[in-house]
């Protein structure tokens, strides 16, 4: 079983924001981050999700911990109703972050996972070293910017 914690961060929202991944199996770790000049919180979970599971070389089973209710519930308990409605929400509007929902999808189909959403900020070590990193990569991007 690996642990694959994620985060996303935006300063504003929209705003500039960062993803961040820790995948951990048998004492092995593998971080990965990025950020994005113009994005929204919500993208940014996303988008560590995507990353991470981008990121395994096989089906794997996996454990996902995210303190994003969005994601979770996203692709726990909205996903099928979306697909089944051709993409709009029960209210007939389209869903939000279609397009990287749609890569989550066929990305999390690969895979046995278990979706588990865990408080932030409540000093889970996985879950306060992504927030971290996703935070680093929105400084160096400004940095870079600046």
């Amino acid at each position: 079983m690996i642990e694959i914690y994620t985060d996303g961060a935006c300063r504003g929202n929209p705003g500039p924001g960062g993803w961040a991944a820790l995948l951990l199996k048998d004492g092995h770790e593998r971080e990965l981050s990025g950020a994005e000049a113009l994005t929204t919180n919500n993208r940014m979970e996303l988008t560590a999700v995507i990353r991470a599971l981008e990121a395994l070389k096989r089906p794997v089973q996996a454990r996902v911990l995210t303190d994003s209710e969005y994601v979770r519930r996203g692709i726990s308990e909205w996903l099928p109703g979306w697909q089944a409605r051709g993409w709009r929400t029960a209210a007939r509007k389209p869903v939000k972050n279609q397009d990287l929902w749609q890569q989550l999808a066929v990305l999390a189909a690969a895979h046995t996972l278990e979706w588990r959403w865990i408080p932030g900020h409540a000093g889970i070590a996985g879950n306060e070293r992504v927030d971290r990193l996703a935070n680093r990569a929105i400084d160096a991007l400004q940095q870079g910017m600046g």
